[in-house]
């Protein structure tokens, strides 16, 4: 029988996968990369693609590897990704791909192409296979006209297609963002199969590019960690999301990115990985939000991940936790 998933982002750490970075690359410019992933970027010749540079590569593993030993120490059982099919993008960011909530596990429909096998490497952490969303990436479901506007979203609204990173859980409710990873019909889809297991709340009309872990961070139950400057206003937020206590994060402390690869703002530095409602994992040099956390009786454990702006991903997005207990 298949377990229970981890409902929420706080509760204790049982089980988890952690990426690889081996064998990232950037995918040739098609239409869903040049869209989803590139809509900020004016000329689309700056835009690099092929293998990222073999340093980015060791030392991302390195610090990865890192982050696997301080979660077993904690006593959370680690999983990587297997290679059972070779990557046409990244096992970076299991985070993207995968959704997990009680009796569900799904291989999402990610909107970008080279990522559409990307769960096969994952799958072997699931008690049952994954249940794999079809996708439809035919030209017509991407709209150009988001390059160079951040209000002219990426994705048309005729069949669903998102990331698993564009939600996150707080038990039986799910913040779901709309963006360019991320369609309205997505969030009615993963409605459809949650049931009446938990409501998915859709957030509009604040960031666009592309997942949610970079804007809303929940803590613990009632309290959450908010970007100022996506969210000037908790009133933004859908219900019940509003009652909530929150805490704006401090402005980040930029580590900045290796050479032109340039795959994630500032923010990133929010992207943080719970792993009990007392204790989260931070990027190691941010002190000011360490003691923003400290404040409310979360520690933090500061831990090194040198390329989160290079490859797109902090600690939540380079995990995907599994099972949590509340005991």
């Amino acid at each position: 029988m298949t377990s229970k998933y981890a409902t929420n982002e706080w509760d204790t750490l049982k089980k988890v996968i952690v990426g690889t970075a081996t064998g990232a690359t950037v995918p040739p410019i098609d239409i869903s990369v040049r869209t989803v992933n590139y809509a900020d970027v004016q000329d689309e010749s700056t835009i690099t693609s092929g293998d990222y540079p073999q340093q980015v590569i060791d030392e991302a593993n390195e610090d990865l590897d890192t982050l696997s030993k301080f979660l077993e120490s904690t006593g959370a059982e680690v999983i990587r990704p297997q290679p059972v099919e070779k990557t046409q993008y990244y096992d970076y960011c299991p985070r993207d791909i995968g959704f997990v909530h009680n009796k569900l596990a799904l291989a999402t429909p990610n909107p970008i192409r080279p990522r559409a096998t990307n769960w096969k490497n994952i799958d072997h952490a699931f008690d049952d296979p994954m249940v794999v969303l079809a996708a439809d990436r035919n030209d017509y479901n991407y709209n150009l006209d988001c390059c160079g506007d951040p209000d002219t979203l990426a994705l048309n609204e005729l069949t669903p297609l998102f990331d698993a990173a564009n939600t996150i859980r707080a038990n039986e409710d799910i913040l779901y963002l709309v963006s360019n990873s991320g369609n309205k019909k997505g969030a009615m889809l993963l409605q459809d199969l949650l049931g009446d297991t938990a409501k998915v709340h859709t957030l509009e009309g604040v960031y666009s590019y592309m997942h949610i872990d970079s804007t809303v961070a929940f803590l613990r139950e009632g309290l959450m960690l908010l970007n100022p400057s996506r969210i000037k206003d908790v009133n933004v937020l859908p219900e019940p999301f509003r009652s909530w206590d929150y805490i704006m994060c401090p402005e980040p402390v930029d580590i900045g990115y290796h050479s032109h690869y340039n795959n994630a703002s500032v923010w990133i530095n929010m992207n943080m990985l719970s792993v009990n409602p007392n204790l989260a994992v931070l990027e190691e040099h941010q002190v000011p939000l360490a003691k923003e956390l400290a404040k409310h009786g979360i520690e933090s454990a500061m831990l090194p991940i040198r390329h989160q702006r290079t490859l797109g991903g902090g600690f939540h997005c380079v995990t995907l936790d599994l099972v949590r207990s509340q005991c």
